[in-house]
């Protein structure tokens, strides 16, 4: 009988039968609806915290919302740091990493958006592995991406009790629900990624009162970077039903609450719909999906050319799909679909959500000429993302191809 079962599940596999591997990240909980400081406060008790670092960027240290952290915190509070610029820089994670380890912490809390949380992450591995120097990190990169999956690093060995993190984010971008980080290496013009089972923050606190100072552009083209997660992954071949159901209702709170929110942006249940379509959009990455060609050039403009996370989205995302139309039309309806509108075509619907919230819509519009396109190119060939693209990606001139439809 034994033997009968694996014929039929090998003859299964041999046929194309969709299989893979269900992952549950180490988050223990996510708080929603909640003000930030209140929850921090009873989170730390909790958890037996005694000694609090927090991590932002400027902008955010300057704001209500870190001032209500820090006075929720109390005497458990022990420093800021709040040098974290744009795509995670690897000198920040270093000098974070600096800070907390004299500050003696037993809890990091990270207030910001995706750049603040991804670096915080791969601040927990420089505490773990005692990293001091940017050179350090080499050792703790991802694996060689393979068929779009980079493992972990094997070298990352964090002992029983190692410091972890706890996100507020303030943006959509979503970084705090997954345990990759991308960190650019500013020596090359590359961003490259990290990852551990751990780095996941052990707490989320999805506050919208957390979201007010967050620019109204920074805001909606984070939307879109949570537009591009759940379109990536609910176009991919191997997208089942988890994904399919996580991915379009991410997409249909996305598509209603953006344009809502740039008209009212005083309206806090819409705030709330946008972080639950941003927590669904990402939702699908625990399920093995990756994300495809739109992410993986993303990061190569993000770390080569400077354009903001957000904006790689919105520009790259519709013609995207449009080159890997051929592909994967059928899954392409589902996006369609999601949007209320079956009939069109999943890239006019993006892009025409980009226009209406007002983000750039092409790389003319964030300062990328043609004259990059073939150092992009080059470059993306090194990306998990792109070797995962639902049509396949063999070498840098169908980058171009790609580049010049976004152009």
């Amino acid at each position: 009988m034994q033997r009968g079962l694996g014929t039929v599940l090998a003859s299964g596999e041999e046929k194309g039968m969709l299989n893979g591997v269900h992952g549950h990240q180490d988050i223990e909980r996510v708080v929603y609806g909640k003000p930030a400081g209140a929850a921090l406060a009873a989170e730390a008790e909790r958890l037996g915290a005694r000694r609090i670092f927090v991590t932002t960027s400027k902008s955010v240290a300057q704001s209500a919302l870190l001032a209500e952290v820090v006075h929720a915190l109390g005497e458990r509070h022990v420093g800021t740091y709040a040098g974290i610029t744009a795509h995670s820089p690897r000198p920040c994670v270093i000098e974070g990493a600096r800070l907390a380890r004299e500050a003696k912490a037993d809890l990091i809390i990270a207030v910001g958006g995706g750049s603040v949380i991804d670096a915080t992450k791969v601040m927990l591995i420089a505490l773990w592995q005692k990293a001091t120097q940017i050179e350090d990190l080499d050792a703790y990169r991802a694996g060689r991406p393979k068929e779009g999956a980079a493992p972990p690093s094997a070298a990352i060995n964090p002992l029983p009790g190692a410091i972890r993190m706890i996100a507020v984010p303030t943006t959509l971008s979503a970084a705090e629900f997954n345990a990759f980080a991308g960190i650019a290496d500013l020596r090359h013009g590359i961003k490259e990624s990290f990852g551990h089972r751990l780095i996941v923050p052990r707490v989320i606190v999805l506050d919208p009162v957390a979201t007010l100072a967050t620019p109204m552009d920074l805001m909606l083209s984070t939307g879109l970077k949570a537009v591009d997660h759940a379109v990536e992954r609910l176009c991919s071949p191997q997208a089942h039903p988890f994904v399919i159901g996580t991915a379009s209702e991410a997409l249909k709170l996305l598509a209603r609450a953006l344009p809502t929110h740039r008209a009212r942006p005083e309206d806090m249940e819409t705030r709330l719909d946008l972080q639950f379509g941003m927590w669904l959009s990402i939702g699908a990455g625990t399920s093995g999906v990756g994300v495809g060609a739109s992410h993986g050039i993303g990061h190569v403009l993000g770390a080569a050319c400077h354009v903001p996370h957000g904006h790689t989205s919105c520009v790259m995302l519709p013609p995207v799909l449009r080159w890997n139309l051929p592909a994967n039309a059928e899954r392409q309806k589902l996006v369609s679909e999601a949007f209320g509108r079956p009939d069109a075509p999943a890239a006019d619907l993006v892009a025409g959500l980009v226009k209406t919230l007002g983000l750039p819509g092409r790389l003319a519009d964030v300062g990328v000429g043609k004259d990059r396109f073939q150092e992009i190119a080059e470059k993306s060939m090194h990306d998990r993302a792109v070797l995962n693209n639902p049509r396949p990606i063999r070498g840098p001139a169908e980058v171009v191809e790609i580049l010049e439809l976004a152009a």
